[in-house]
């Protein structure tokens, strides 16, 4: 591990140097992907160096004490610094494996988030309109900007389905876990008899694709044009502005009806396929590694069901890890950091495991 990591150190030391240098600051697009290398090599020199300033103390400390000529008091002190050095030197190995362990490429992505209505009816609609304010609101409170790209929305308020893109840093390393079925248990305001309904919801996570990752071919798609609707008249327009794309090599359907222009929608509904078709091609290259295990945490499969909402009980577990917390209404306000927080370690564990086993 120690020789990878000084392997990095002499790399971020080059890159450093590169970044100096007026040819690389004239050249924006290579000086941009040398900074977002040294960002990601930074945290890692620095846990390194703190390591090599722990190693050298315990290094002094373990020689001085084997040479045996020292008064008691200064005795006393080495072994202080020897115990205290090594026990850093232990934590700050931890840490640095962790560092170590290989990033998601998608992690810094923005995201495209898909809500669906499942099995409930109109209950599982209302649930879906509770889930986009959760994410919403957990968004905001990260500082991300959340931009709708398409509704479709009940009588009753609820949402049929729903897509939105969520802006930020870090955004899909955070929310990536959130892919997969939802359940809710409660009484529904309808229900006169006051009789607990189990409602699902399928929520699927997907990181943003750059048009430098996946190339559509023009005459693979299908453009058609309509006119928007949607319940209570908000996304009703007079003129044709709804775009329905139609990938015809996969089948795929992509709808925006959101904005007001025509060439907007587009756009939203590309960058949806796109984001899609990514998703695809990567989904079917993970299949083809069979000879690597995959997280039990991970981003989930969409049809597996990860968390149940009930609240006759104010509980929200989360199926995965076996966690569950009283503070559903916290949660459904946007406070979503501790569940994350959890899943995040939890798949830490199990990458760990999986490196100690190869």
């Amino acid at each position: 591990m120690i020789e990878k990591v000084i392997a990095l150190e002499d790399k971020f030391n080059e890159i450093n140097e590169r970044l100096m240098q007026p040819e690389t600051v004239s050249d924006n697009k290579q000086y941009t992907a040398l900074m977002k290398e040294y960002t990601s090599l930074s945290p890692i020199v620095a846990k390194y160096r703190e390591y090599k300033q722990a190693k050298a103390e315990f290094d002094e400390a373990e020689e001085l004490l084997a040479s045996g000529e020292n008064d008691r008091e200064f005795k006393e002190m080495l072994q202080q610094q020897y115990t205290e050095s090594k026990k850093k030197i232990e934590e700050l190995t931890d840490e640095l494996t962790l560092l170590l362990l290989p990033k998601d490429p998608n992690d810094e992505k923005n995201v495209i988030v898909e809500i669906r209505a499942g099995a409930g009816g109109e209950e599982a609609a209302l649930f879906a309109g509770s889930l986009y304010r959760m994410y919403s609101l957990y968004a905001a409170a990260k500082g991300w900007n959340t931009e709708l790209l398409n509704v479709s929305a009940t009588e009753l308020g609820g949402y049929k389905e729903i897509s939105f893109m969520i802006e930020g840093a870090g955004a899909y390393s955070r929310l990536k876990y959130e892919s997969g079925v939802h359940r809710v248990q409660r009484v529904p305001e309808t229900e006169s008899q006051g009789r607990i309904h189990t409602s699902t919801v399928t929520v699927a996570v997907l990181p943003e694709a750059e048009d430098v990752e996946l190339e559509i071919n023009d005459k693979d798609l299908k453009i058609d044009v309509f006119r928007s609707s949607g319940a209570g008249g908000q996304h009703i327009n007079k003129t044709s502005s709804a775009i329905r794309i139609t990938h015809l090599p996969t089948g795929m359907v992509v709808e925006c009806q959101d904005e007001r222009s025509q060439y907007k929608n587009k756009d939203k509904a590309m960058k949806v396929l796109r984001s899609r078709l990514l998703e695809r091609e990567q989904a079917a290259h993970d299949d083809k590694i069979a000879s690597e295990r995959r997280s039990q945490v991970g981003t989930g499969d969409r049809s597996e069901r990860i968390r149940t909402y009930n609240f006759p009980e104010s509980r929200v577990s989360d199926h995965r890890i076996g966690l569950t917390l009283y503070k559903l209404d916290s949660i459904l306000g946007g406070s979503l950091d501790e569940i994350i927080d959890a899943l995040a370690t939890a798949d830490q564990a199990e990458k760990l495991a999986s490196q100690e086993e190869t």
